[in-house]
């Protein structure tokens, strides 16, 4: 009973770290989160789904205590006006299509293995795009987004619905195709998060069946929540500064190098 205590708190581990790391990269939290599940055969009940989205709250409150100045005490309006416009489609797709989502994709390693392939292959054709059209690459002209530009951004997070894809992945470079600066759309990816990863947790909450809190899934759930929040403000203090100075190819390398990985071991092609 110890050993199977103890291999459940070693799997939650792993799995918060899992999510902090790869929610604010290019690289699908999501998806990680499902293959990881699958490596570390855990079965994907309908608390592990639940699991897998809530404790990206914990990463969001990253977001918060890092930009807590600009965010809250330097309120600024225009600001939170974005993105809330922003957040908009989620709202809307989230709400129609949540029996789906969670029904058929969450938990779904085919659909995270090929959205991770066709993702990376998509990454690194954008930036060579990216480059040719911003020769000087790091200082594309600036260019004033209106708030249809950012409900254009809004619709590019919709997609990132399908587990694989990344929400980074979508509102980065949805943001940068619209003109923005790398780093303005990078520190926005994050901004929108805040209200997307809630809603979508809170939403989970109303739905799920509470028959599947217990003590144990409460401790379970708040290690999590501690794990992904370390790792996640790790993360995006790093992830600011690399995209100061680098562009994401290397990522796009890495999604397709791991979509490979897991195709070999998750369905032992």
């Amino acid at each position: 009973m110890l050993q199977l205590y103890i291999m459940n708190l070693i799997q939650t581990l792993i799995l918060s770290i899992v999510e902090g790391i790869t929610e604010f990269l290019p690289i699908s939290s999501t998806g990680h989160l499902i293959l990881f599940s699958n490596l570390l055969k855990i079965t994907q009940t309908e608390f592990i789904k639940s699991f897998e989205i809530i404790i990206q709250l914990g990463a969001i409150l990253a977001v918060v205590v890092i930009y807590f100045k600009k965010l809250i005490i330097n309120f600024n309006f225009d600001l939170w006006k974005k993105i809330i416009i922003a957040f908009i489609p989620s709202i809307v797709f989230g709400l129609v299509f949540y029996k789906l989502i969670k029904g058929y994709l969450i938990g779904n390693s085919i659909v995270v293995i090929l959205s991770l392939l066709t993702g990376g292959v998509i990454m690194i054709l954008f930036e060579r795009f990216y480059e040719q059209k911003n020769q000087k690459f790091y200082k594309p002209k600036d260019k004033v987004l209106t708030n249809r530009d950012y409900l254009v951004i809004g619709f590019f997070q919709v997609f990132s619905m399908i587990p694989g894809v990344s929400r980074a992945f979508t509102t980065i470079f949805g943001g940068m195709l619209l003109g923005m600066k790398r780093k303005d759309a990078t520190e926005f990816s994050f901004f929108l998060a805040i209200p997307t990863m809630f809603a979508a947790s809170t939403l989970d909450l109303l739905k799920t069946d509470l028959s599947i809190w217990t003590n144990t899934n409460y401790l379970v759930l708040g290690i999590g929540f501690m794990g992904s929040f370390i790792t996640a403000y790790l993360t995006i203090k790093f992830l600011i500064k690399f995209v100061q100075n680098h562009n994401f190819v290397n990522f796009g390398i890495y999604r397709i190098i791991i979509s490979i990985i897991f195709a070999i071991l998750v369905l032992k092609v």
